[in-house]
């Protein structure tokens, strides 16, 4: 487990792959679900850009029946977030345009900041009240479902 390492912990392997193994029974937050369909219906396309790998993301969208069009992982692109890789790949791989692109995350870190350093549009979904560390996400709601107000 790199971040524990980084804190100088020390965690036993099996440790470590149970935490991995718990990954895809983690449950979304209660708007999640919904809002992605709605932004199916509406017509908008929804990419995951992760940081865990494939098999468990994989996994994670099937248990909680999440409609998404796709996904890009850490595991795809050999790097982890706030690495520029995934919107590299998502750009090329779903022939977008950073233009018609709003990405959506919670992560100032991982993805606001490098999201908004690449020229992408970006929704911060602050759920947690955090102070925006000086960044500047074109929208900032306090749960996924508010972005709906925004999107036609």
């Amino acid at each position: 487990m790199r971040i524990a390492s980084q804190f100088g912990i020390s965690v036993p392997e099996e440790q470590a792959e149970e935490f991995a193994e718990s990954v895809p029974y983690w449950t979304p937050f209660s708007d999640t679900t919904e809002t992605l369909k709605e932004l199916g219906r509406r017509g908008y396309k929804r990419v995951i850009l992760s940081n865990v790998d494939r098999d468990l993301l994989r996994e994670t969208i099937l248990r909680n029946g999440l409609e998404v069009d796709g996904f890009i992982t850490a595991e795809d692109v050999r790097s982890y977030k706030p690495a520029v890789g995934h919107w590299n790949a998502f750009l090329e791989r779903y022939k977008a345009s950073k233009e018609s692109t709003l990405h959506i995350a919670q992560s100032l870190y991982h993805d606001v900041l490098p999201a908004t350093k690449l020229g992408f549009d970006v929704a911060w979904i602050n759920r947690y009240g955090e102070g925006n560390g000086g960044l500047s996400p074109n929208y900032a709601f306090n749960d996924l479902k508010s972005l709906l107000t925004i999107l036609r």
